[in-house]
C-alpha cells in the first residue's frame, strides 16, 4: 500500500505514511472537506537502518538559474546539507547538479523561487538511501501567535503589520494559541489580534487613513512546505 497509517501511544494521534507531501496533502485535504478538525505535525522523511548504520533518502537535484542567481542557489542548497557536484554553463542560464538529502528539499522550491525572483527551474529525484548526515538548520523567523479568543478585527491587524505576515483575514474566529502569522524576526511573538478600536464621543481633527492589509496565503501543498519551517526540527 502507498499510505499507511500507525497507532501510536496516544489514542487521538497517527502516523502516516505516504510517497511524498503532495501525497499527504490529499489526504488532509480530502478530510478537511469532509469535515474533519486536525493538527498536522512536521514531516520528516522515512529512515532505514542498513548494516546497523541509521540510511536516509538522497535525491539528484537539477536547477537551471539565470547566471546573477547562481550564489543564492549553492547558499540554500549547501545550508541544507547539498553537494555540488555540477556546474556549467548553457546559453544565459546555469545548470547546477546537487546531491542532497529529502529532509533538505521540504520547503526548498518556495525559497529557491523568492531567493531567484522566480527564475529558478527546479527538478529532483530519489537516487539512494546513503548514512544520515546531521541535523538541517531549522526556521529563521518566529511565529505570531494569538493571545485571546474571538474574531480577527481589521483593527488589530493593521495595527500589527510591522511585526510580520498575517495568515488570518478579519472577521475570521480566532482561538488562544492559534499561530495567525509568521514573524520578521527570530522567536515567537503573542499578539491581541481580536482588540476592537475604542469608540468615543472625543472629537479629532485629522486625516482618515484607509488601512491596506497584506496577507500572507498559501495553497493547501505549501502550508504543509512551511510547517517544516514554523516548527523547530525533531532530528
Amino acid at each position: 500500500m502507498a499510505l499507511r497509517v500507525q497507532q501510536t501511544d496516544d489514542a487521538n494521534t497517527f502516523l502516516v505514511f505516504g510517497r511524498g507531501i503532495l501525497h499527504l496533502s490529499v489526504l488532509i485535504e480530502t478530510m478537511r472537506r469532509e469535515g474533519y478538525e486536525m493538527t498536522i505535525g512536521q514531516p520528516q522523511v522515512i529512515l532505514r537502518e542498513i548494516d546497523g548504520v541509521s540510511c536516509e533518502p538522497y535525491e539528484s537535484l537539477v536547477v537551471d538559474v539565470p547566471e546573477e542567481y547562481a550564489s543564492r542557489v549553492i547558499d540554500l542548497a549547501t545550508q541544507r546539507k547539498g553537494d555540488l557536484h555540477i556546474m556549467e554553463t548553457k546559453g544565459e542560464m546555469q545548470h547546477m547538479e546537487f546531491e542532497i538529502p529529502s529532509r533538505g528539499l521540504i520547503g526548498l522550491r518556495s525559497q529557491m523561487l523568492t531567493a531567484t525572483a522566480g527564475e529558478a527551474i527546479m527538478a529532483h529525484r530519489f537516487t539512494e538511501y546513503k548514512p544520515f548526515k546531521g541535523a538541517i538548520p531549522g526556521r529563521n523567523n518566529g511565529v505570531l501567535i494569538s493571545k485571546t479568543q474571538g474574531p480577527a478585527t481589521e483593527y488589530s491587524i493593521n495595527k500589527l503589520q510591522d511585526r510580520g505576515k498575517f495568515f488570518v483575514d478579519p472577521g475570521e474566529e480566532i482561538y488562544t494559541g492559534m499561530i495567525i502569522g509568521e514573524q520578521n524576526k527570530p522567536g515567537d511573538l503573542v499578539v491581541n489580534i481580536v482588540e476592537a478600536k475604542q469608540l468615543n464621543n472625543m472629537r479629532a481633527a485629522g486625516k482618515i487613513k484607509i488601512p491596506v492589509l497584506h496577507r500572507k496565503s498559501y495553497s493547501l501543498l505549501k502550508n504543509v512546505w512551511n510547517i517544516s519551517r514554523l516548527m523547530k526540527p525533531s532530528r
